[in-house]
């Protein structure tokens, strides 16, 4: 209809953004001048903010393995419904936060944010040692719960802190950010898998903390602010009034609600469901990892391609890829099928991961209300995020009858996309409009 224009704003500079026809009303605009486009202490920060990602996310997105392994071993006296609000919980919590810490960076807190949240991660992974079999509320309180809140912590701030150093190129820094949680995503389940299933659940669960507790402090130490904290901040109800006026900003938010419903979809039980239909071990334990390689080279990518197609045009494209992916899980029985799902799946999911920090920070028309329009936008993903795990596994039932929650999943990761492609044709009216009215003048 529309062709995914490139004359749709890449997002990655304020001046192409479509919330630039607002009026700015605080003094804390940045010309593209007052970036320095990178050196040693701006590609620390990304490299800390890589590893943020790869114990945050990287560990969420890992939690097919856990999803697998409790379903059939450890809280084996739980449905798999049951089990999937511990990863559902933990993913929209790391969401959630974000609406909160948002705010507490955008006031200057960077570093208790971080180190708090580090901490408490720290803690809560450690306790994941001492929980016992078929307990799942001592491992819902622990990781799901604790690891999220600590995750939500840290995520948006460590994402949001390299817009202080990149602004031409913020969508390739961001993009080699979200990576982090790819190779996370890789190397957790690689380890996981082994451990789990020749040593056992507590040995795993030590292994993982050690590894999470040496990067987490890393990371730490690594990033730095560059900005001093603002004189002033957008009062939230400024900021809701202001955003909620922005028409193409809460159409894309809410597209990206109806998307995370079904996303985590094959993150969660991709595993689960290679064990049932009678898979190899060699596949059972490395399909999510395939998945999440191809996720990894899908997020880096992203960064390169966005530059020449616009980053909006390339996270909906990325997001229709998902959905359809999804529909095609319900003909999904053989090595041959999962794997080329795993693979498709996984590079269409990095496009969409890479891209949605740049996406939401391109809205923001100054630095006070990054934070504050990444929250929010997070926010709406975070609701998808805790409902689906719940949804797709009481439609999964104790008879896994897989074809009825990737029916589901496909439905509204389809229904998201379409939001995100209304979006692009949105801001092209408005800038239409807003070529005619210089025209007139």
């Amino acid at each position: 209809m529309f062709g995914f224009p490139k004359s749709v704003p890449s997002l990655e500079v304020d001046t192409s953004t479509p919330n630039n026809e607002l009026k700015k009303e605080t003094p804390a605009t940045l010309s593209s001048d007052d970036f320095p486009e990178g050196g040693l202490a701006a590609w620390a920060t990304v490299f800390g903010a890589f590893l943020v990602q790869f114990c945050g996310f990287g560990y969420a997105q890992s939690f097919g393995v856990y999803q697998a392994y409790y379903t059939t071993v450890y809280i084996a006296n739980e449905s798999a419904s049951t089990i999937s609000w511990i990863g559902g919980v933990n993913v929209s919590m790391t969401i959630f936060i974000g609406l909160v810490s948002g705010r507490l960076f955008d006031k200057g807190y960077f570093y208790y944010l971080v180190w708090g949240g580090a901490v408490l991660d720290i803690v809560c992974l450690w306790l994941l040692c001492l929980t016992k079999p078929d307990s799942f509320y001592q491992t819902f309180l622990v990781q799901g719960l604790g690891c999220g809140i600590a995750q939500g912590l840290t995520y948006l701030p460590s994402v949001a802190l390299v817009s202080h150093y990149f602004m031409q190129h913020r969508a390739l820094a961001m993009t080699i950010v979200a990576s982090g949680s790819s190779m996370g995503s890789i190397i957790q389940p690689i380890m996981l898998n082994n451990l789990l299933n020749t040593h056992g659940f507590k040995t795993a669960a030590v292994a993982n903390a050690a590894l999470i507790t040496g990067l987490l402090l890393w990371a730490c130490l690594l990033m730095r602010t560059r900005l001093p904290p603002p004189s002033s901040t957008l009062p939230f109800k400024t900021a809701i009034v202001k955003f909620s006026n922005d028409g193409a900003y809460m159409v894309g938010c809410f597209g990206l609600l109806l998307f995370s419903v079904g996303y985590f979809y094959p993150l969660f039980y991709i595993q689960l469901d290679a064990e049932l239909h009678g898979l190899s071990s060699n596949i059972n334990f490395y399909i999510l990892v395939i998945l999440n390689v191809f996720s990894f080279l899908g997020r880096l990518s992203a960064g390169f391609i966005a530059i020449r197609v616009g980053v909006l045009n390339l996270i909906t494209m990325g997001m229709f890829g998902c959905s359809v992916v999804i529909l095609g899980m319900i003909g999904a029985h053989s090595e041959g099928g999962f794997i080329v799902i795993a693979i498709l799946y996984g590079y269409c999911a990095g496009t969409f991961i890479a891209l949605a920090n740049p996406l939401l920070a391109g809205f923001a028309t100054d630095q006070l209300e990054l934070g504050a329009r990444m929250g929010i936008g997070f926010a709406f993903t975070g609701v998808g995020g805790l409902v689906s795990g719940s949804i797709e596994g009481a439609l999964l039932g104790g008879k896994f009858i897989w074809w009825k929650p990737a029916v589901l999943s496909g439905i509204f990761t389809l229904a998201g996309a379409s939001f995100l492609a209304f979006t692009i044709v949105m801001i092209l009216q408005r800038q239409k409009q807003k070529a005619a009215t210089s025209q007139k003048a």
